[in-house]
């Protein structure tokens, strides 16, 4: 995430105006851009996914029982949002 976050950042335009122009030049014209761009969009979707599952897997244990470890996960989940 950090590697390729930081090959998009290099190349994007934070301009209100050349924002949307700036990820098509990233797409279309960067050597393996449109590869970086998937590769980060599908590793953040791949990280959520993983989160959602670890979540899942403290409810059917019923850790949520622990009101220290539920506080301190829902804390976790507010700050990876």
């Amino acid at each position: 995430q950090i590697m390729t976050g930081f090959f998009l950042a290099i190349h994007y335009t934070a301009n209100i105006d050349l924002a949307f122009s700036s990820v098509i030049h990233i797409m279309r014209d960067v050597p393996y851009g449109w590869t970086m761009e998937n590769i980060h969009a599908i590793s953040a979707s791949l990280f959520f996914i993983c989160i959602y599952i670890h979540i899942a897997r403290g409810l059917y244990y019923g850790l949520y029982l622990n009101k220290e470890v539920w506080l301190s996960g829902t804390a976790l989940l507010i700050t990876l949002m």
